[in-house]
């Protein structure tokens, strides 16, 4: 199978390297690196480390994630339980292994997507799987190295486990956080197709269903991300730290996330004032296409109403008991157009008198 052919930017990425996974462990303040599209080439790199992290790519969530977990020494139990929940959010911790999923935000236009993180964690190891459109830890695999070699060797297993993974989530936050601007940047696009009068309505229409969905799909992510967050803080898990120091940076965490909620809803709120000013706009215009068409209807009252009185004079004269010679060609037509001019003067005093044109036309 062409790797191409599965996903977008992080597809072309594996397609150079030809690896889909990377191993990276620290050794005695050492780190190495590996990469590898067989799982099984990491285990002996891991035995050895004081914490260890793989990252993995897998083409078919569901079912491969089963294989590479077990591969890396995790029970099928904690990935089953894990994939169970809906929608896509969870915590699990069995004490000698703990796990969650995280949403991926994948953007392209307004389609938005919550695609699956998982990160399993199991003594000093922490693995991370997800598909191909998740490319949030190719910058994270270039400079893992640095990060373990910052991690202090005096301190506890937990500590060195629970900083990994507090870069890691942090990694796949500020990922997600990069789609609000690109969500804003679509939107600002809207608006200006918003803006312009000629642009069809029913497309429109569709466009700010559009905006609004992704939005929504957006803030629901971030608030699965709180809720899985939250019970990694007060889980307790054995696996993890104790320490308070390092647990306020998951508050910290949550914190961030908490703020670009916050940002989505007023987002979200500017959105749809913004909306009601261009649907005022609208109505404006529409009203102003009213009173025109009124004011077109008034001329036509005044028009047909001043022709209808010549025309019953020039009918009722066309009778054949009237005879008329060339030498009476002069006062007809002064009794016709006087009659036309009359009528027209008397219908357009009545229209005005009774209000029947409209007071305002722009």
């Amino acid at each position: 199978m062409n790797i191409l052919e599965n996903g977008g930017e992080f597809s072309q990425n594996l397609a150079i390297r030809e690896k889909k996974g990377f191993c990276v462990v620290l050794v005695g303040g050492q780190t190495r690196r590996k990469e590898s599209d067989n799982v099984e080439d990491f285990r002996d790199l891991i035995a050895g480390a004081s914490v260890a992290w793989v990252d993995y790519v897998v083409n078919d969530f569901d079912s491969e994630v089963f294989q590479i977990s077990r591969a890396l020494g995790f029970s099928d139990s904690l990935t089953r339980n894990l994939l169970s929940s809906s929608p896509k959010s969870n915590y699990e911790d069995f004490d000698t292994e703990m796990g969650m999923i995280l949403p991926a935000i994948f953007l392209r236009g307004f389609d938005v997507k919550l695609l699956s993180l998982l990160i399993l964690i199991h003594e000093n190891l922490i693995v991370t799987l997800h598909t191909t459109e998740v490319t949030r830890f190719l910058r994270a695999r270039r400079y893992a190295t640095t990060f373990l070699r910052k991690i202090p060797q005096n301190i506890l297993l937990q500590d060195k486990i629970t900083l990994l993974l507090i870069r890691i989530v942090d990694e796949n936050n500020s990922r997600n956080f990069d789609h609000l601007r690109e969500i804003e940047e679509h939107g600002d696009k809207l608006s200006e197709e918003l803006a312009n009068p000629k642009t069809p309505r029913e497309i429109m229409g569709q466009k700010i269903y559009q905006m609004k969905h992704a939005l929504i799909v957006y803030l629901r992510g971030l608030w699965m991300t709180v809720d899985t967050l939250n019970s990694l803080r007060y889980g307790d898990a054995e696996l993890l730290t104790d320490d308070p120091k390092i647990l306020d940076n998951i508050n910290a965490l949550i914190g961030e996330v908490n703020l670009q909620i916050g940002l989505a809803e007023h987002m979200s709120e500017v959105l749809a004032s913004g909306l009601e000013v261009l649907q005022s706009i609208y109505n404006n215009q529409l009203q102003v296409l009213n009173n025109r068409l009124a004011l077109l209807v008034g001329y036509l009252t005044i028009i047909g109403t001043a022709l209808l009185v010549p025309n019953t004079i020039a009918t009722v004269a066309g009778n054949t008991m009237f005879q008329f010679t060339p030498a009476d060609q002069g006062w007809y037509l002064t009794v016709i157009i006087g009659s036309t001019v009359f009528a027209t003067i008397l219908s357009w005093w009545i229209v005005k008198k009774k209000g029947l044109l409209p007071r305002t036309y722009e």
